[in-house]
């Protein structure tokens, strides 16, 4: 009986169709939700969002993130603020893709997008720099660093107001 039960599922799954998908050729569509490769975002005028606060790497539980800060100036400006990341950098043989540090970034510039083809001959080469992870300018944009104006870039504080 048992064998008799055995030959019928056999049999009923042999007329269904594969479960598996032929990779490169085929791909399977992505989750609106998956977490990839990170990638560090700009405005539209081509300055970096990332204003090296390091908020991402203390946010980070695997410690995969480097962030070194240096002051903007007239002269070389890449970020609005008064800072910018003058180092960034991302181990992705240590990195879990939580999205801590995209949760804990206050100007939005670290987003993990959608890109999972992520292989490396060398551990050097799992470590993501700057460069690799800066989203390309948009056409016809100044890139980074640039000189601007003296207080073009300044932001005001709002006071709080006074509770009497």
């Amino acid at each position: 009986m048992n064998l008799v039960r055995g030959f019928a599922t056999t049999f009923k799954h042999v007329l269904e169709g594969p479960v598996t998908i032929q990779y490169p050729e085929q791909e399977r569509p992505l989750r609106e939700r998956y977490k990839g490769r990170h990638a560090l975002k700009r405005y539209d005028n081509g300055l970096e969002k990332c204003i090296g606060c390091a908020l991402c790497a203390a946010a980070c539980p695997a410690d995969a993130i480097w962030v070194e800060a240096a002051e903007n100036t007239d002269e070389e400006r890449y970020s609005p603020g008064e800072r910018y990341a003058k180092t960034y950098e991302i181990n992705m043989l240590r990195c879990i893709f939580c999205g801590y540090c995209e949760d804990a970034c206050p100007t939005e510039a670290i987003v993990l997008e959608h890109e999972y083809r992520l292989s490396f001959n060398d551990r050097r080469d799992a470590i993501y720099v700057k460069e690799m992870l800066l989203d390309p300018l948009p056409p016809g944009v100044e890139g980074t660093p640039r000189r601007t104006e003296p207080g073009q870039f300044t932001r005001s504080i709002p006071q709080m107001e006074d509770p009497k």
